[in-house]
């Protein structure tokens, strides 16, 4: 603990010279101010990449059917084959790790025409076939009534959930669409809800805000599919990954449709996990990139208060010999030393640290503000666990820098300081 002389003592000490001072603790304060704008930047960079998967399950995979590309059990290379609900249940029942399966079917527009009217107002949008748990993978937010059920499936009901910009196209703002009555691709349906994508910069098979949303079944009767479907995502449960699930889903749809065993070509597939993961190392290491450089500017820092303290104590050379032969104790001279040491880079640290916190604060305010859709720097600030490890660093670099001058006072004589003049 320091008293109040103390402090003062050190505080004069440092004062004594303060145009050297201020020299010495810039560098500690602009190893700490680069550290805090480089962590504060990379988080910028990661929140703006991952924003453009926000709103999908990052543990899903997206599996479509592909013509094959080897030749099998009497087949020519180059069929095309469709998995349908019968592989669905195959794949619940058997595949040991996955949570969910949805199976998607889609129609979509290429003439440019308006397909879907509500009376004389009408917009071109696609059509999408899905199971009720699909909006746990790509989720959504509800905005009027609800989301598929499980009675529309079985019943395969002809309702349709809105997408937000359809919705707003055909039938208006404001006006609540629950009930009415809408005509997609010829074919009549009643509005249960109103949907909003969490994401608009993904989207498979179109975005959730520009789709007309329909239970699977009643599109696989519309356009006499039977049981078949376009493609299928599923997610992976706790403890397993989608690498060897895929595995395992390819080997038993290529043993129910007649695959070879090595056709890989037959599936293609969109791994949301494997892109995420990529995300993650990927930023783990720029992480690590940015403490490195962070700290090895610090430690520069760091260098210049050492180097400083050793001609300070040379300088006092006299006073120091003085106090050992008035009966001071090493442990008083090696607690005055580091104590100037510590007071000099704390201060200088703590300065960058606010200042670096404080200015991608209002960077971070304008970006965030900002109206584009594609930003891909988003929210540079950096954490609470980051400043405090920020700040135990610059402690710890304090007592680092008092290191060797408190040695080198401590070797002192009295006898050979009283001899210097």
């Amino acid at each position: 603990m320091f008293d109040i002389d103390n402090i003062n003592e050190i505080w004069q000490t440092i004062a004594r010279n303060k145009t050297r001072s201020l020299l010495t603790a810039f560098g500690v304060f602009w190893g700490i101010f680069i550290l805090v704008i480089l962590l504060a930047c990379g988080n910028g960079f990661n929140n703006g990449l991952l924003s453009q998967i926000e709103g999908f399950a990052t543990n899903s995979t997206f599996m479509i059917s592909s013509p094959t590309t080897e030749a099998y059990k009497g087949y020519q290379k180059g069929r095309d084959w469709n998995a349908d609900m019968s592989d669905i249940e195959a794949i619940k029942k058997i595949v040991k790790g996955v949570d969910m399966v949805s199976p998607i079917y889609s129609q979509w527009t290429y003439n440019g025409e308006n397909n879907v009217f509500y009376g004389t107002k009408g917009g071109n949008f696609s059509l999408k076939g899905v199971m009720p748990n699909y909006i746990d993978i790509d989720r959504c937010k509800v905005l009027y009534g609800r989301f598929i059920n499980e009675t529309d499936i079985s019943e395969a009901r002809k309702v349709c959930v809105l997408g937000k910009k359809a919705y707003e196209d055909i039938i208006g703002i404001d006006k609540n669409p629950l009930g009415m009555m809408i005509k997609a691709n010829g074919i009549y349906y009643q509005v249960v809800g109103v949907v909003e994508a969490y994401n608009s910069k993904v989207s498979i098979s179109g975005s959730m805000s520009e789709t007309v949303i329909l239970p699977l079944t009643t599109m696989q009767i519309a356009y006499n599919m039977g049981s078949k479907f376009d493609f299928f995502v599923f997610t992976t449960a706790r403890g397993y990954n989608t690498k060897d699930l895929q595995k395992e889903i390819k080997n038993l749809l290529r043993e129910r449709h007649d695959i070879a065993p090595t056709d890989e070509g037959a599936f293609v597939c969109f791994d949301f996990e494997e892109v995420f993961t990529m995300f993650e190392f990927l930023f783990i290491g720029i992480k690590i990139l940015i403490w490195i450089v962070g700290i090895g500017t610090l430690l520069s820092g760091v260098v210049g208060v050492s180097n400083i303290m050793l001609v300070t104590i040379k300088e006092r050379t006299r006073e120091i010999g003085v106090r050992r032969a008035l009966g001071a104790k090493p442990g008083v001279i090696i607690r005055q030393v580091m104590s100037e040491s510590l007071l000099l880079t704390v201060l200088a640290g703590i300065v960058g640290l606010v200042l670096g916190v404080g200015i991608m604060a209002i960077v971070a305010g304008f970006v965030n503000n900002m109206p584009s859709d594609d930003v891909m720097f988003l929210d540079p600030q950096i954490g609470f666990s980051a400043a405090i490890a920020a700040t135990i660093i610059v402690i710890l670099s304090g007592l680092l820098a008092g290191v060797l001058p408190a040695i080198r006072a401590i070797q002192i004589k009295a006898i050979d300081a009283i001899r210097e003049e």
